[in-house]
């Protein structure tokens, strides 16, 4: 008996061995908080917590088949990775579906959102690119890796998606900032963009994208109409206090005032009902899990390990931070949803699965001799 149970914790041990268990750790209770809110969102739904339930369940099968792919042969399919992900974007285009233009292919069984691919596979193009061209980047290689980054945010920009274009420019801009690149470069960008916004303005931005930015700059001036949304939110929030009103008491998210309550808002959703106790040891633990992949990019003595895992890191920061500040008020609505909180597939699976890859990354490093 003794034999047959150390047979079969040393099976589960290689099983695992890849899994980086302080990370999985604080990933599966940001897991478990978010099916607890959604339960209460989802109006004691059962079925919708267990449809996200199975989707978080596919999305750490992919963590763990990508936690044991070793980075070199991450780098040697990354070109195939990008240009196979650039596919889905252009199709989205002509045979997608969704509220305020083309963001979703419907598959029968579930919608599929192909910009969330990019939120992996830019990345790694970007890292990949750079380490080849060593670092710091030179001009050319900036323009050449900008290019790399344009061409996807372009195509979802199309659909239109600015919120997710956002995310996965950033993604790439972080590997060129921990590729070395200098803060001016930023500064010229951020400049470019300013000049650029009120062409962008009146060619670009659709009608529903200009009413989220006036209503952001004076939410009281339609209480009733475009300002609702994030009037509601910052209602809610407030309402949670020092420990919320409890689990499943919400009043603006049970009564319907809240809006998207089960997706892009749902962080209103957890601040009522848990207050700012609730709300600390959430964004504690997104603080943990960007730390500790920043950490295992620190370690890693492969340049392409390095920056792929960083700027995995570095987006997930961007994605708490939008979305946080989209519900309280301190930033436009964009529809940007909560990292493993917020309801839906694509997105959880597309987290998830970068975490392997960093996972992949310390697994994987070369012991120091």
């Amino acid at each position: 008996m003794n034999v047959i149970l150390g047979w079969l914790l040393d099976l589960f041990a290689r099983f695992v061995r890849t899994l980086d268990w302080p990370l999985c750790a604080a990933l599966l209770a940001l897991m478990g908080i978010g099916l607890a809110v959604l339960y209460s969102a989802g109006g004691q739904s059962g079925q919708m917590v267990l449809a996200q339930a199975v989707r978080y369940g596919v999305g750490l099968g992919a963590m763990w088949l990508l936690s044991r792919v070793t980075p070199l042969r991450l780098r040697s399919i990354t070109p195939a990775v990008y240009g196979l992900s650039l596919v889905p974007l252009l199709l989205v285009l002509f045979i997608g579906t969704g509220r305020h233009g083309s963001h979703w292919i419907d598959l029968g069984v579930f919608y599929f959102q192909p910009a969330e691919l990019m939120k992996l596979s830019l990345p790694m193009m970007a890292a990949w690119y750079l380490n080849q061209a060593g670092t710091p980047p030179r001009f050319g290689h900036v323009l050449l890796c900008a290019l790399v980054i344009a061409v996807p945010t372009g195509l979802i920009m199309l659909q239109p998606d600015l919120g997710t274009a956002m995310l996965v420019a950033a993604s790439g801009a972080f590997a060129l900032y921990l590729a070395g690149l200098s803060w001016w470069w930023f500064a010229a960008g951020a400049g470019a963009i300013a000049a650029a916004a009120p062409a962008a303005w009146f060619w670009l931005l659709m009608p529903y994208q200009k009413d989220r930015l006036l209503t952001f700059l004076d939410p009281e001036s339609d209480p009733l109409g475009a300002g609702w949304n994030i009037i509601q939110s910052k209602i809610a929030i407030g309402a949670g206090g020092f420990a919320g009103q409890g689990w499943g008491q919400g009043t603006q998210s049970h009564l319907n005032y809240v809006p998207e309550h089960t997706t892009d808002f749902i962080f209103a959703v957890l601040s009522e009902e848990f207050g700012w106790l609730g709300v600390v040891t959430t964004l504690a633990l997104y603080l943990f899990i960007i730390g500790r992949c920043l950490w295992i990019a620190s370690e890693a003595r492969d340049g392409y390990a390095r920056l792929l895992a960083g700027s995995l890191g570095l987006a997930m920061f961007v994605y708490v931070i939008v979305n946080g500040g989209m519900i309280s008020g301190l930033l436009p609505v964009v529809g940007v949803p909560m990292p493993l909180l917020s309801y839906g597939g694509t997105a959880a699976v597309s987290l998830l699965a970068g975490m392997g890859v960093v996972m992949s990354v310390h697994a994987h490093r070369p012991v120091r001799g």
